[in-house]
């Protein structure tokens, strides 16, 4: 039996053409929503669209570069008038750097800051009008277990998606009143490229992998459909009384 649990919403899909956001993306769409996917990569974005060809006009993507403010504004846009209305919004692009603070330049963290916090919050300024007028809605921002502890050598990270737990925060104060509720999730590690990319320049990676299990209550790392069903779920009238929250899905890592 088809599952509309989203039918007649449209989500904008930040960070969607990889990972959790990609993940996301097509379980929206699996629920019956019409979905906006926003990537800065024109190739990642049409490979995803003749993955998704089943899902037919339903799903779109959108080339942006959420570093900019304008191009923040121009994405909402581009959607609404795609679809006609808003009801969804994830933000789920990020980026991750591993350095020590003497080490990071002023460009990296520029960087950081720009995708990881920027991006997301001028998304949200301008997503907020169309979620008004659709009579309410939902955010869910993506942050990190880095986003409510410290982690070793990720200050730019950390300050990053810290940013992002307590914006997320505020904006659910500010907005419920609109009915929209914002929530952010804060997964621990992830196998997603952003993963695979920390295992570029290292020799042993299954060793690498264990390693980074270890540290899991769970004994391992998460997978993308693991994030993405609580994006959904946040996302969904199912969870009409969550306001406000940050909902750690990282194996017990931040119980520790």
């Amino acid at each position: 039996m088809k599952n509309d649990h989203f039918k007649d919403k449209v989500a904008l899909v930040i960070g969607g053409t990889s990972g959790i956001g990609l993940e996301t993306g097509k379980q929206l769409l699996a629920q019956g929503a019409k979905v906006v996917l926003v990537g800065s990569q024109i190739k990642k974005g049409q490979g995803v669209l003749e993955e998704l060809g089943n899902y037919g006009d339903n799903v779109c993507f959108i080339q942006g570069d959420i570093r900019s403010v304008n191009q923040c504004q121009e994405v909402v846009e581009q959607a609404v008038s795609r679809f006609g209305h808003l009801n969804i919004v994830v933000n789920s692009a990020g980026i991750y750097i591993e350095k020590s603070i003497g080490e990071v330049t002023e460009e990296e963290f520029d960087q950081v800051m720009n995708i990881n916090i920027k991006g997301t919050y001028f998304i949200c300024k301008y997503a907020l009008p169309y979620l008004r007028q659709a009579g309410g809605g939902a955010i869910v921002n993506i942050s990190s277990d880095a986003g409510i502890n410290g982690n070793s050598l990720a200050t730019t990270y950390c300050a990053s998606k810290g940013a992002v737990t307590i914006f997320t925060k505020a904006l659910a104060l500010e907005s419920i009143h609109d009915g929209i509720r914002a929530n952010c999730v804060c997964p621990g590690d992830v196998y997603t490229p952003m993963v695979e990319k920390q295992l570029l320049d290292v020799v042993d990676k299954e060793q690498y992998l264990r390693e980074m299990a270890s540290i899991y209550p769970i004994g391992r790392i998460a997978r993308p459909e693991e994030i993405a069903k609580v994006i959904c779920f946040l996302a969904s009238d199912e969870a009409s009384f969550v306001n406000g929250a940050v909902w750690t899905v990282d194996g017990g890592l931040t119980a520790c």
